[in-house]
């Protein structure tokens, strides 16, 4: 529903509220008078873009989980949990209740709950204002990035990743590969399989930290650790009694050669990195929605780590860079260039885009470690 559905059903009592918070100067007693004045300020362009433009960074990170998420309906204990997720900080969550920001939203207009028997415990957006919310943090985003000509050079990995899941599966086929006491391939058998990769990648050296990421994301390098998982996990690949072996579905898929669909690598990639990464899914959705011409990394940056929690040792910045820009480069889904006057530019491919726009992931549906 729209919000001028939402408030014919809501009672006078929330509309009071809600004028309240926008000065309506009106009939207090009239719904009619109440409803058609909250629209007509809320309508204006100044009005909303300036509520918005007063929300602190925890408001905008809650009000992201809410803006691409096409579900209709919300719990309270959910609403609770994504404000608190939104708090980075340990000394904002203990000096404030979540119940404050939602009941902000609901003040707002922005937060309704259900009509019917079967929604009136939970919470709903307006259609039309989550529209609105994306226009006007779009613009807002647009004027803070640094957009560039064609680069003098670029590198778009499309069709790649299914290529090496393909090189991965017939390497095992045709070859015994043994597993070290907690079932890692050894170094030198590695190599050569890393060095027959369509996309070079170095061995892991000694780290301090890598864990989160993947079963293997201690052992493996970013991409190749993402390839093994994904074999592992559609049960291609399985790891038994010291041997790497493949599976019988392994088999079929190497023999007949077929790629793996772009968008399950996506699918999955989400799966995987949605529980260190804190709102993944949004911030993807608006590097497809802001990149769609060559942009600065630098700006993108600037613009989406403030979204972006730390996860353990990883900054925003790295986990922006590496966990996030990188990958999405070797899941073909954007193309990263250098361009003389901007550094390091990136933009969306086709595919990409259209990858992004169709394949949503559950909140709950994260692979677990």
């Amino acid at each position: 529903m729209n919000l001028a559905d939402m408030l014919s059903y809501a009672d006078i009592h929330d509309l009071n509220r809600i004028a309240d918070t926008y000065a309506c100067d009106c009939n207090m007693h009239s719904k009619n008078e109440l409803i058609q004045s909250i629209l007509n300020t809320v309508g204006k362009r100044e009005v909303f873009e300036q509520r918005i433009e007063d929300l602190t960074m925890e408001d905008v990170r809650f009000l992201n989980t809410l803006l691409f998420d096409e579900r209709g309906s919300f719990s309270l204990e959910e609403l609770v949990a994504r404000v608190q997720q939104a708090k980075f900080l340990k000394e904002d969550k203990e000096a404030s209740n979540p119940r404050d920001t939602i009941a902000k939203f609901k003040k707002h207009g922005w937060l309704f709950h259900g009509f019917s028997q079967q929604t009136k415990y939970l919470f709903q957006v307006p259609h039309d204002l989550k529209r609105r919310f994306g226009d006007v943090l779009t613009r807002n985003y647009k004027s803070r990035l640094s957009y560039s000509s064609n680069p003098h050079a670029y590198r778009d990995e499309q069709t790649l990743l299914g290529g090496d899941v393909l090189h991965l599966l017939r390497f095992v086929r045709d070859q015994e590969v043994l597993l070290t006491h907690d079932d890692t391939m050894y170094k030198r058998q590695l190599a050569q399989l890393l060095d027959g990769m369509a996309v070079n990648e170095e061995p892991v050296g000694k780290t301090a930290w890598r864990f989160g990421y993947g079963r293997k994301f201690k052992e493996y390098p970013n991409r190749f650790s993402l390839i093994y998982d994904y074999c592992y996990f559609q049960g291609l690949l399985q790891e038994q009694s010291g041997v790497l072996r493949i599976t019988e579905s392994g088999a079929g898929v190497a023999a007949g050669g077929l790629r793996a669909d772009p968008a399950e690598l996506y699918r999955f990639w989400l799966r995987l990195y949605k529980g260190p990464i804190y709102n993944l899914q949004p911030i993807v959705q608006w590097i497809s929605r802001l990149a769609v011409d060559w942009v600065s990394t630098a700006s993108m940056a600037e613009v989406l780590c403030p979204l972006i929690r730390p996860f353990y040792y990883d900054t925003p910045e790295s986990i922006f860079e590496q966990r996030i820009i990188r990958m999405m480069m070797h899941l073909g889904l954007l193309a990263i260039g250098e361009e003389d006057t901007a550094g390091q530019v990136i933009r969306m491919t086709t595919q990409g885009r259209l990858i992004i726009a169709g394949n949503k992931v559950a909140d709950e549906d994260a692979i677990e470690l």
